[in-house]
């Protein structure tokens, strides 16, 4: 979709494109669901937003709302990677076979972070893991489900075929950091229990000097961090009252008629579990 068609405060209609060809689509009722990352973009091309933004990219602005792309929530995590004793399992094995819920002793919410063992040979491999060699590597994912941190999403260029800037301000917040410190450091205590230690050879990352200090764990957490997928927050439900705030409780766009957003952008913050569905 290139853009939403509006007639002063009414949504009209889409501009999209299909096969390379753009035409425009029109009905009553515009209901986006573009993601939490292609609904603010969307959003943002149609002159919808902050309007310091859409003028920097040469947009006219049609309706300011400032809040369309802030708050980008998401669950960071950080992978402790292991080198294992033996041949790599083969590709078929199970990846995933349990995991740990857990918070830690000063935690406002149950289950704020997820510890999960993941073979370095399967889909679950985080991307950003660089290791030497083929030998037989695993590692415990550790990731934070109720981050205090939030980001944003910005447009890089007015062409709908560019992806979007995403500054997901992971560790931000002093407080996220200090609980991924305690996780780490409890995901290393679990590491050295004998049914487990017994399978590793080498700690690789974090190593000894990292977890060495508060400093030093922080300055590996903001190099190592990544993005467990579970973007929201990007048009954020709440009231007018809320300037950040871009649908109402009926998903309805506040201050544009005919038009809403029905998808996991809309939820104020990230849930603590996974929010994606599992394939049917």
């Amino acid at each position: 979709m290139h853009r939403i068609l509006l007639q002063g405060n009414r949504a009209v209609g889409v501009r999209a494109e299909s096969g390379g060809e753009i035409f425009n689509v029109e009905g009553e009722q515009i209901i986006l669901n573009g993601g939490a990352i292609g609904s603010p973009q969307v959003l943002l091309l149609s002159g919808i937003g902050p309007s310091d933004h859409l003028l920097d990219m040469g947009i006219d602005v049609v309706h300011e709302l400032p809040g369309v792309g802030e708050n980008l929530r998401d669950h960071p995590a950080t992978y402790m990677l292991f080198k294992g004793y033996g041949e790599p399992p083969d590709v078929e094995a199970p990846t995933i076979q349990v995991g740990l819920r857990m918070s830690m002793t000063d935690s406002p919410t149950r289950a704020d972070f997820q510890i999960t063992p993941t073979l370095m040979n399967s889909g679950h491999r985080p991307a950003s893991i660089q290791y030497d060699g083929m030998e037989n590597h695993f590692g415990l994912s550790v990731g934070l489900q109720n981050a205090t941190s939030a980001g944003r999403l910005r447009l890089t260029s007015n062409d709908p075929n560019v992806q979007p800037n995403l500054n997901y301000d992971f560790f931000s917040s002093p407080y996220d950091r200090e609980r991924m410190r305690g996780a780490l450091r409890e995901a290393r205590r679990i590491s050295e229990y004998p049914a487990i230690n017994g399978l590793i050879s080498e700690r690789i990352n974090p190593t000894d000097e990292d977890f060495a200090t508060d400093d030093a764990l922080d300055n590996w957490m903001l190099r190592n961090v990544y993005t467990q997928h579970h973007i929201s927050g990007t048009c954020k439900m709440g009231p007018a009252s809320d300037p950040m705030a871009l649908v109402d409780q009926f998903c309805h766009v506040h201050g544009i008629e005919g038009l809403r957003v029905v998808d996991a952008s809309v939820m104020p913050d990230v849930i603590a579990p996974t929010p994606t569905l599992p394939p049917s």
